[in-house]
């Protein structure tokens, strides 16, 4: 179902209910041994979050012709978004660790390792991950694209993408960095999994090269957008709006597009980014509607 007939604001809501739901269903069950361990796991992934990763996955699967069963297609679009939001949670468990980013925020509430303890923190985080490529797995598309599938989220996390992206962060720490190495930094960090997303949505739908061609412009633009405002709401926002500790970058001395362009330079350059996103849709009409709302909703998200 492709719910075009929702405003924006109702359908991107309609999608993060929806995808919770498949995350509660498709995870172990709280009392399930060992419980501490997918008490963990559940309080990671449930209960919160914009859902922007999901989204980009149906919004590219529901934007393109699909040949052949729609109810496998969207079984499978539902596994992917839950795989890509296991990611991502994954990345949010480590990343708040003492030994990182050492936060105690996330979401409006105590991050895991706060919540349980560092070690059951870490074993949610590694949980996390695996299940993400079973999710994948029970795709009921064509084994080749299942293949496909499987080895875009493994770059796309792994250390060509997030994990790497994440190195860099932190050996950046202190350090003044060029405008390339910080776009490398972040492309990888943040963008890869958010392009990754959009390029899972366009896999199970059986996407043409032409669209997925035009899948990975747009991606990569809304990819790096995303890490631009991040910046910005890190210097603007408050704590209760944005649902985790503020001004944590520059606390850490860690470089960034405000601290390199300017809150100004900042803010054109994600609009750039933005308009980029929404020109590269072209070969998919109508279909790029949602993908073009989210673009605007990254750029000018306030939280």
């Amino acid at each position: 179902m492709k719910q075009s007939h929702l405003a924006f604001a109702d359908w991107l809501q309609d999608r993060a209910r929806h995808v919770e739901q498949v995350l509660d269903e498709l995870m172990p069950a709280a009392d399930t041994l060992p419980v501490r361990l997918h008490e963990a796991m559940r309080y990671a992934a449930l209960g919160g979050g914009k859902r922007v990763r999901a989204a980009l996955v149906y919004a590219a699967g529901q934007g393109c012709p699909v040949s052949g069963s729609t109810l496998a297609v969207d079984a499978s679009l539902d596994r992917a978004a839950a795989a890509v939001e296991l990611i991502h949670a994954y990345s949010l468990v480590h990343d708040d660790l003492p030994c990182m980013d050492d936060d105690t925020l996330r979401r409006g509430r105590p991050t895991t390792h706060v919540q349980f303890d560092e070690a059951t923190a870490m074993l949610a985080g590694d949980a996390m991950q695996p299940l993400a490529f079973e999710l994948l797995a029970e795709m009921p598309i064509a084994p080749a694209l299942a293949l496909q599938a499987t080895r875009v989220l493994a770059r796309a996390a792994g250390s060509l993408g997030m994990a790497g992206g994440q190195a860099i962060d932190l050996h950046s720490v202190g350090r003044q960095l060029g405008r390339d190495e910080l776009q490398t930094m972040h492309s990888m960090k943040t963008g890869a999994m958010l392009a990754c997303s959009v390029t899972l949505g366009g896999i199970v739908a059986g996407a043409s090269s032409t669209v997925r061609q035009a899948l990975d412009d747009y991606a990569q633009a809304v990819g790096l957008a995303f890490q631009v405002v991040d910046d910005i709401l890190d210097v603007t926002a408050d704590s209760a709006s944005l649902g985790k500790t503020p001004g944590k970058d520059a606390a850490d001395n860690k470089p960034t597009y405000v601290s390199l362009l300017g809150l100004d330079g900042a803010r054109a350059f994600a609009r750039e980014l933005g308009e980029a996103a929404h020109q590269s849709l072209a070969p998919l009409g109508e279909g790029g509607t949602r993908l073009a709302q989210l673009a605007d909703f990254i750029v000018l998200r306030d939280r």
